[in-house]
């Protein structure tokens, strides 16, 4: 289903169309205006430079937030790699414990 939101950025209203909730267009353009409003601050920027700067500094953003996700998926990898090892290193110690028990009633 599309739904149809109206919102404001930089003092300009634009109609968005999106399978998103209208809350969460809200919030994402709120974002993109609010970037903007921060780098126009000063006054000495043009809102087509505010808007590029703004889409710059939301990239990095992102590129950073895939690197990051991307090393903690890493992370978890490895920490399942190392609980497995360790669940059968268990499970070994356990059937040799079973094992010297058994010998030791004979």
């Amino acid at each position: 289903m599309q739904n149809k939101v109206t919102v404001t950025i930089d003092g300009q209203e634009y109609t968005l169309v999106a399978s998103e909730d209208a809350s969460y267009m809200k919030k994402v353009a709120a974002h993109v205006d609010s970037k903007i409003a921060e780098l126009r601050e000063g006054g000495k920027i043009s809102g087509a430079d505010a808007a590029v700067l703004a889409a710059l500094n939301m990239a990095d953003e992102y590129f950073k937030g895939l690197e990051t996700a991307e090393n903690l998926r890493a992370q978890i990898k490895e920490s399942l790699e190392e609980s497995k090892k360790l669940n059968l290193e268990l499970s070994e110690a356990k059937r040799e414990i079973f094992k010297l028990q058994t010998q030791g009633k004979k």
